[in-house]
């Protein structure tokens, strides 16, 4: 679950830069919050993120226990050319192009959503 300043901004974040879909909404408002649920399919067969939306609260601390969400991608650079307009355009950002990891040979890349949240794309090509 993340915990997000703006609930539509976010979606348009993960559907539209990400690529994922919005599997469902919950609207509470007697408990003060929304939330809604995005992934690349429902579960049990596809993880899902919930986002949460506090009624009132545009911003949090993220904290030092938190590190990053990670997807697989078939091409960490393609998907980063991909995505950089768009998430720039939507509040979010490439802050570490495609290139092997410290002491390996995997590719990663990362991006930031519009709350600052770290998203970790591992290149996983397919076997050939």
């Amino acid at each position: 679950m993340l915990r997000v300043g703006n609930l539509q901004r976010s979606i348009d974040f993960y559907t539209q830069v990400l690529g994922m879909t919005l599997l469902r909404t919950t609207t509470r408002p007697d408990q003060q919050y929304d939330l809604a649920f995005v992934g690349y399919g429902p579960n049990p067969g596809h993880a899902e993120i919930e986002l949460t939306y506090n009624y009132g609260v545009e911003r949090y601390e993220l904290g030092t226990a938190y590190g990053h969400i990670a997807i697989g991608v078939d091409d960490a650079a393609a998907t980063c050319a991909a995505v950089r307009d768009k998430a720039l355009a939507l509040g979010g950002a490439v802050t570490r192009e495609a290139g092997p990891v410290k002491g390996g040979a995997t590719v990663i890349a990362f991006i930031t959503d519009p709350d600052g949240y770290k998203i970790e794309l591992i290149e996983r090509r397919a076997a050939s």
